[in-house]
């Protein structure tokens, strides 16, 4: 395990020039760091420590949204006081816990910069990768992820399963990377904006992301043991994962279209179960005793069941529009518009050959 870091503790806001406070409170950020925090009450303080020497060797107008989702073990009373003492830093105060997508969620809407980097408050994601991940960001991507590829974590209660997990993730979404898990992320503001984070969907924000046509890449970064607290996660969250994963696949393929699924296999059903019961109906003709037949059974469930499965789609197509109509959300992306001759009144006109 690497010995605690020792970094200065934060400058309080009166040290600063008057005119430097003002600027660094008034001026919009460019970039935005969001930590969800849940009983970090020892990591805190080192934590902030290197974030500032970090975002401020950037050179560039920085915030730090630290949501604390509704820990018992102090940080959210300390994580007040250092408020008071750095302009830069936005504390976010959940009134209970409510999970990891909740928090993040509160931290995207608290966070103004065009530029959001995400990332664990437990010391392990090392801040140091901060400025690598937005350049790269800055390349020309619209969201970059971290891979872990030296994890300092216990093999197999949660590298092996993290492994297989993220394997499988990439096969059902088709956006394949290393390392779904790793909190440490950067996001165009635009990006942030469009993505709806409900129940524990935060370790498939790529795959949400790719949704709504983003550009996605992946860097190697450093990974650290913890040194302070315990671990948040276990095996246990194996199958809230399946289920999730359950969820963004459907939502990749019809969410914009569930009669193509409810319809079909609605329309498949009838057929079968019609089909059945027109054999049992013949054979019922010929003379023949069909009343004990379980072929009868199944011919009349597949026959309900199809109605019901069509009628859910129905109700799935107009719960669609509603969720689109409602928020005046169109279902496609333009990532740009360009108009020809925009720059001078709109240039002169092309004149046909």
């Amino acid at each position: 395990m690497k010995s605690p870091i020792n970094l200065p503790g934060p400058v309080a806001s009166h040290d600063l020039p008057l005119d430097q406070h003002m600027r660094m409170t008034r001026t919009s950020p460019s970039i935005s760091v969001v930590v969800p925090l849940f009983n970090e009450v020892d990591n805190l303080e080192p934590l902030l420590n290197q974030l500032l020497l970090v975002m401020e060797s950037i050179g560039e107008v920085f915030e730090l949204v630290l949501v604390d989702d509704g820990s018992k073990d102090g940080t959210a009373d300390r994580l007040q006081q250092l408020a008071q003492t750095r302009p830069e830093l936005v504390a976010v105060l959940l009134r209970r816990n409510y999970g990891q997508t909740p928090a993040m969620a509160a931290g995207f809407d608290v966070s103004r910069g065009q530029v959001v980097v995400t990332m664990d408050g437990d010391l392990q994601n090392d801040p140091d990768d901060i400025p690598r991940i937005i350049n790269r960001l800055r390349e020309g991507y619209d969201l970059v992820s971290g891979w872990r590829h030296q994890r300092q974590d216990k093999t197999l209660s949660r590298k092996l399963p993290s492994t297989l997990a993220n394997r499988l993730i990439g096969k059902v979404t088709g956006v394949r990377l290393h390392d779904y898990g790793c909190s440490l992320k950067a996001y165009r503001r635009e990006l942030v904006e469009d993505m709806h984070l409900y129940g524990e969907l935060h370790r498939f924000l790529p795959a949400l992301a790719s949704m709504e046509g983003a550009r996605i890449d992946e860097i190697k970064v450093n990974h650290r043991a913890r040194q302070f607290g315990r671990s948040k996660y276990g095996i246990d969250r194996t199958f809230r994962v399946l289920m999730d994963l359950l969820t963004i696949s459907f939502l990749q393929r019809f969410l914009t279209q569930p009669m193509h699924i409810f319809g079909l296999g609605g329309l498949l059903a009838m057929a079968t179960g019609s089909l059945l019961a027109f054999y049992l109906l013949v054979l019922k003709f010929l003379g023949q005793d069909i009343g004990n037949r379980p072929l009868l059974l199944l011919a009349v469930v597949l026959v309900l069941a199809g109605v019901q499965m069509f009628c859910l789609g129905l109700l799935g197509e107009l719960l669609m529009r509603t969720y689109h109509e409602s928020q005046n959300r169109s279902i496609y992306r333009v990532r740009q518009v360009v108009r020809g001759g925009q720059g001078d009144g709109g240039g002169a006109p092309v004149k046909a050959s």
